[in-house]
């Protein structure tokens, strides 16, 4: 089975540590046997952390960008609604489902949005738009190739602001990076071997110094101060 799936991850954050923008975001293509992409389509972001609900209409648009360039079977998104199809979702059934306020408040807010591109997707190609949010591994490596994306992204933000950035990384990841590419393996129990990857296309890699941090503020979560290299 082929999916393509899509989430946004990494985020600037202030010197508390505070999220402040997410910055990337990407859709997957994912086959067998399911630990990272066979094709991504990213894309640098930089949406406002408070409002993460409005990323998830953009990641939809970029799933149905990957399917103009690839085959699927299944389109998965960062929706945890029990695998239900975004198509047969209304309104009423937020009643039945186990969802705080605020949520249901922030689904409201995109759902005709994603619909819409849900029924544009299916008219097309046929297949099923899910919303199965973290319970799918094609998801998690959508994470973790948007969070590799994101670490190329920051780099070139320090330097063309000549200013450090702080950039925190999805939850439970380890990056690995090299002079031409950076990955984000997994640290979750059954992931050992689940990554994302970014190519350093622009060189930017070897231009600024990266340093690791643990999150104080937030367990299970890592860091990232990035600054030119002098």
């Amino acid at each position: 089975m082929k999916v393509v799936a899509a989430d946004s991850s990494s985020a600037i954050l202030n010197e508390k540590f505070d999220p402040l923008t997410i910055v990337a975001t990407a859709a997957v293509l994912v086959d067998s046997p399911y630990r990272e992409a066979r094709g991504s389509l990213p894309e640098p972001i930089y949406a406002d952390a408070n409002k993460g609900y409005e990323v998830i209409v953009h990641e939809a648009e970029l799933c149905l960008n990957l399917l103009e360039k690839t085959k699927a079977d299944v389109v998965h998104l960062d929706i945890s609604l029990g695998a239900i199809s975004l198509e047969e979702l209304s309104p009423i059934q937020f009643t039945n489902m186990k969802i705080s306020t605020l949520g249901k408040q922030h689904l409201l807010k995109i759902l005709p949005r994603i619909r819409k591109i849900a029924g544009e997707i299916t008219r097309k190609y046929g297949i099923e738009v899910l919303a199965i949010g973290k319970e799918s591994i094609p998801v998690r490596i959508a994470e973790l190739t948007s969070g590799a994306n994101a670490i190329l992204y920051a780099c070139e933000k320090t330097l063309k602001e000549n200013q450090p950035v702080l950039l925190g990384l999805p939850s439970k990841c380890q990056p690995r990076i090299s002079d031409e590419s950076a990955y984000l393996y997994s640290l979750m129990a059954a992931e050992h071997d689940v990554r994302g990857f970014a190519a350093d296309q622009s060189g930017v890699l070897e231009k600024v110094h990266i340093s690791e941090v643990l999150n104080p503020i937030a367990r299970g979560f890592r860091a990232l101060r990035i600054e030119p290299k002098t």
